[in-house]
């Protein structure tokens, strides 16, 4: 059904008056006669009598219709055109290792609720890159990650008008094999000798291990990628240990007791950061604007 021929009808029916309905749509009396002719002719019944005009019982029925329909469409077409008139953005994210978690997931999941046509793209990062990626524009926003004491911020390179910014901190958990006598707690330092995953963008990197113990961490595989679960069957089949954060790590891990690390995730965002970037920084908690 075309929607100015309804609304015609929509007004002829309201107006009891072929002619109050042309003088209201700025129509002439015998194109709104035209109009009703036709939805008649579409539908196949009479919908208004004509001495008086009235509804016919088809046409009252129609009638509690076609005011949501109309409502309908003009919301559709006032949706149309705000979306045609907003300009497309994109925010692309730079993310070392296991910096891109839970809470990171469900703040794009609000900016491209809030900005929809925004085009998103998550880029796994060696952690050493983050900073110069976002200092030379590669990437409008920087996520990074290590292990370090509570409060106390990341060891990162500085770099001239970037802000680094905390984005939160969780508990650190050890991922062992099925089988393995540690129960409990686990605490680095018995744990120095045993053999580990060398998997720098998927668990804490070993170095980061040696320096809160001093030493030790020995390993024979080293993994490249950052895929979880590639980790997790790694240490699965015995390959060696992983300190992951904890929601990472899943329930089967041991929380780390001693010493007393955390894994802590920075913002690193430019000067003047995109919109879709500034929303990102904000909604995980950091402070805008600063």
């Amino acid at each position: 059904m075309d929607p100015h021929l309804l609304r015609t009808f929509g007004a002829v029916a309201r107006l009891a008056s072929f002619s109050a309905a042309a003088a209201e749509l700025g129509y002439t009396q015998s194109a709104v006669s035209q109009h009703i002719a036709a939805l008649e002719s579409d539908l196949g019944v009479e919908l208004l009598s004509r001495r008086p005009v009235a509804p016919t019982e088809a046409g009252a029925r129609l009638l509690d219709h076609v005011g949501p329909l109309l409502l309908r469409l003009d919301a559709a077409r006032a949706d149309v055109v705000r979306v045609a008139r907003t300009p497309v953005s994109r925010l692309v994210v730079g993310t070392s290792g296991t910096a891109f978690g839970p809470r990171a997931a469900r703040a794009l999941a609000e900016v491209r609720g809030r900005l929809p046509r925004t085009e998103v793209t998550v880029r796994l990062l060696d952690r050493a890159a983050v900073v110069p990626a976002v200092a030379g524009g590669d990437v409008d926003l920087g996520l990074v990650d290590g292990a370090v004491a509570p409060t106390d911020p990341l060891p990162l390179p500085e770099a001239t008008g970037l802000s680094p910014l905390g984005a939160g901190e969780e508990p650190l958990a050890v991922l062992l094999p099925p089988g393995h006598p540690l129960t409990g707690g686990a605490r680095l330092g018995d744990l120095s000798e045993a053999l580990w995953l060398d998997a720098p963008a998927a668990a804490v990197p070993l170095d980061d291990l040696r320096a809160a113990v001093g030493g030790g961490f020995p390993s024979a595989v080293r993994y490249a990628g950052g895929d979880a679960r590639v980790l997790h069957e790694l240490v699965r089949a015995g390959h060696g240990l992983a300190l992951l954060p904890a929601s990472a790590a899943g329930p089967g891990a041991l929380p780390l007791t001693a010493p007393r690390l955390v894994h802590r995730v920075e913002i690193v965002r430019p000067p003047s950061p995109t919109p879709a970037a500034a929303l990102f920084a904000e909604l995980l908690g950091a402070p805008l604007g600063h």
